[in-house]
């Protein structure tokens, strides 16, 4: 079978609540709305891939608990195959809580990892990444993720990296090289380069290699440059009413690689991630408001 996008990252289930108040110290609310659904970085991205029809696979490791099949089955009902994820018998699988604040949508989030350990080298499916268009990481399962990088790289598959915001480490330097589509959070960009804005730190970033860079600024959109020369920047569209921006990155990863994996231009690809990352906050939860493509394309179409 051949993919659009392989992901390589950690799954979660998230535990999401609307309160009034991010606490800032002892603190007891009550909580305007609650959902439970599945969340983690790439595994997002993928699933919004899914929604707009690409064809999807995640490798991951989790546990054999309830939390683990909950993982597994919301990806299978999002139509992203899940025969590479290997089960870790005996271990817990990652969790979340994230409170998200009910007049803006910011957030806060606590993350348990669980007892599943990394996804080791040894147990990642080459055959799955040689058969896909993009091979999508985010720097999680270190040494399985320079591994599927460098598998992918040979195979002529091209690698996708997600920097999050005060998610940067300094061993991505030894994946950057690796890497042809770089696009990262603004706080990532300043924190890999030193550089004071989001055109330096861009062109900083395009010096490690990738043929195409992107640097994310939530509301103020985004700045995409690409080896060749192209530079523009991309806008973020407004929506209605912000409800939750959990997984509005991923999603905006999503569609940037789902319309790269369809032929479409960097420009038509970086339209399509920006209105998926705007639609994804609308509903409470980060994958609860992705777009089909029918559903894209008419929000586009509105905006002429």
């Amino acid at each position: 079978m051949k993919y659009d996008v392989v992901g390589l990252g950690v799954c979660t289930m998230d535990l999401l609540m609307v309160v009034d108040e991010l606490p800032g110290g002892e603190l007891v609310q009550r909580a305007h709305a609650s959902a439970l659904a599945g969340g983690g970085p790439v595994a997002t991205a993928l699933v919004a891939a899914a929604r707009l029809g690409a064809r999807t696979a995640m490798l991951d490791l989790v546990g054999d608990d309830l939390i683990g099949r909950m993982i597994l089955a919301e990806l299978e009902t999002a139509g992203v195959d899940t025969a590479g994820m290997v089960i870790d018998a005996g271990s817990s699988s990652s969790q979340a809580t994230i409170l998200v604040r009910k007049r803006d949508g910011a957030r806060a989030i606590t993350f348990a990892p669980g007892t599943s350990g990394e996804l080791t080298p040894d147990k990642l499916n080459h055959d799955m990444i040689r058969a896909a268009k993009i091979l999508h990481l985010n720097g999680r399962h270190w040494q399985a993720c320079l591994q599927a990088a460098r598998v992918a790289r040979e195979a002529g598959v091209l690698v996708s990296f997600d920097g999050g915001s005060h998610r940067f480490r300094q061993e991505h330097r030894e994946l950057l090289p690796l890497v042809d589509i770089c696009i990262v959070a603004e706080e990532y960009a300043a924190s890999c380069t030193g550089a004071s804005s989001p055109e330096l730190t861009a062109q900083a970033l395009l010096q490690y290699g990738p043929q195409v860079v992107g640097v994310t600024s939530g509301t103020r959109g985004s700045l995409l440059l690409s080896r060749d020369g192209e530079s523009f920047h991309q806008p973020a569209y407004p929506v209605q009413q912000v409800v939750d921006t959990t997984g509005a990155g991923d999603a905006y990863h999503g569609g940037f690689l789902f319309g790269l994996a369809r032929g479409l231009s960097l420009r038509e690809s970086a339209r399509y991630a920006s209105a998926v990352g705007a639609l994804n906050t609308c509903a409470l939860g980060g994958r609860a408001a992705l777009p089909t493509l029918s559903q894209l394309q008419e929000f586009l179409d509105r905006r002429g």
